[in-house]
């Protein structure tokens, strides 16, 4: 859906624009070379006539008037920041259904709105970022998902442990070694799944600090993880040019661990802000939306980490 917005929105950015400018260079000049003959033939003629001979037409004067806006908007949303409502809970607690957060297009380069070919070469995700991305299995969807795993990265998720063994890089020695991520416990229950308490630990991903929640009553689910030749079951090698993801909410969260990896150009930006959150509720009724907006939760409304 994404997608064809851009594409409407660069289409009628262009069409305006060239209506626009096509009126400027070849129509504005004759109306005036007409006016100008007009009033060599009669000096007196009224404001009504030369408004009359001066008048665009319905297509250009709505071309002029829309042009600057949606020019202004395709920008914005394209090169700068762009809105995205997060629709699940596979990123609790950090995120909840009801935000609606802010997401910074240039951090991992300058991308045209349309085939998302890069421009310019800005910046690479890093380790614990909250990026959005185009699912691989299906390029029209968009997910939200914190970047675990970088190229060259060697993760381990085993017993709802994760474990990271970061690239060596040419030259280095000795290399890194496979390494427990770091969390600590902070809350039993604050968050449930199908009326299980969930555990929350703050976990500590380089300079990262964030909140992930767990699900004791549910196992890893091994059987369904992606697997990856000559690679061990729960063990991914990252390739070049491609990041692992995964959810905060661990066991509610369709992820890298189950459908492989986030290839550099599926990135849309980095998501950086709440601008707004929603507290939702089940509809009362079939005549009104599954979730309906019940107020508003100022207190989320700031930076995301």
């Amino acid at each position: 859906m994404a997608a064809y917005f851009s594409l409407i929105l660069v289409l009628v950015t262009l069409g305006s624009g060239l209506i626009w400018a096509a009126d400027a260079i070849f129509f504005a000049p004759k109306r005036r070379e007409k006016l100008a003959m007009a009033q060599a033939a009669d000096a007196s003629l009224s404001e009504e006539h030369i408004e009359k001979i001066m008048r665009e037409s319905a297509i250009v004067e709505t071309s002029k008037s829309i042009f600057p806006v949606i020019a202004f908007v395709l920008i914005l949303r394209s090169f700068i920041y762009e809105p995205f409502q997060i629709p699940s809970g596979s990123m609790k607690p950090t995120l909840l259904v009801g935000d609606f957060i802010l997401v910074e297009k240039f951090s991992y380069g300058i991308k045209d709105p349309v085939w998302r070919s890069t421009l310019l070469e800005t910046g690479k995700p890093e380790r614990g970022d909250v990026a959005v991305f185009k699912y691989p299995m299906n390029p029209k969807i968009d997910y939200i998902k914190r970047i675990i795993g970088l190229p060259g990265d060697r993760i381990v998720y085993r017993n709802k442990d994760l474990y990271i063994q970061p690239a060596c890089a040419e030259g280095q020695s000795p290399c890194p070694e496979l390494k427990k991520v770091d969390r600590a416990l902070v809350n039993r229950g604050e968050f449930s799944q199908s009326g299980m308490p969930l555990i929350r630990y703050k976990e500590q991903l380089g300079d990262i600090s964030h909140d992930i929640l767990v699900n004791p009553a549910i196992p890893d689910r091994i059987n369904y993880f992606f697997r990856q030749d000559n690679v061990p079951l729960t063990e991914f090698v990252v390739p070049e040019g491609q990041y692992f993801a995964m959810g905060d909410n661990r066991d509610n969260s369709t992820d890298s661990r189950f459908w492989g990896f986030v290839p550099e150009q599926n990135l849309v930006g980095k998501a950086v802000a709440i601008w707004i959150s929603f507290e939702f509720d089940r509809k009362p009724s079939d005549f009104l939306p599954t979730w309906i907006p019940t107020g508003v939760r100022f207190n989320r409304v700031g930076g995301i980490v």
